[in-house]
């Protein structure tokens, strides 16, 4: 089963590569050897620097499911997903995930995370994105109020 569902992903990351969607990226999401949403890289389609494949199948599955808890689905990527991706599918409570290439092969053809790992790491002193805390008060408000809601939904 895991070949089909990776020559799934692999066949929509063609598709989306030869339309200049963007990468040559793709992922599948599957419920109990179900096909629940698939999708490609659409970066460049969609002039989106989110729109990865893994991102999008997690939304196209959240709403076919309608819930934001996918933890009984596994996906399948043709790469190793960005941080970005890695960080959805654990927002998403994927368990499982099955990939292709790896970070490195990634990297290889021009897709190099390694400068945010290093950022995220904090094992570099470049910059980026400049960080600067600042209405810290007002914002606590918003915390508190999300604390004391009583019909939250945690998630």
């Amino acid at each position: 089963m895991k070949k089909k569902f990776m020559d799934i992903a692999a066949k929509g990351a063609l598709k989306g590569l030869r339309k200049n969607h963007g990468g040559p990226f793709g992922a599948v999401i599957i419920q109990n050897n179900n096909v629940i949403s698939k999708a490609h890289n659409e970066v460049i389609k969609n002039n989106d620097p989110t729109a990865h494949a893994e991102i999008l199948a997690i939304r196209k599955a959240s709403k076919k499911l309608k819930r934001f808890d996918l933890s009984d689905c596994e996906i399948y990527s043709t790469c190793e997903p960005c941080p970005m991706c890695f960080a959805a599918i654990h927002w998403a409570k994927i368990r499982s995930l099955y990939y292709g290439c790896s970070k490195e092969d990634a990297a290889n053809i021009g897709f190099d995370d390694k400068f945010i790992y290093e950022v995220i790491k904090e094992t570099t002193n470049k910059k980026q994105v400049t960080k600067v805390q600042t209405h810290r008060e007002e914002c606590l408000k918003l915390f508190e109020e999300w604390e004391n809601k009583k019909d939250k939904i945690q998630y």
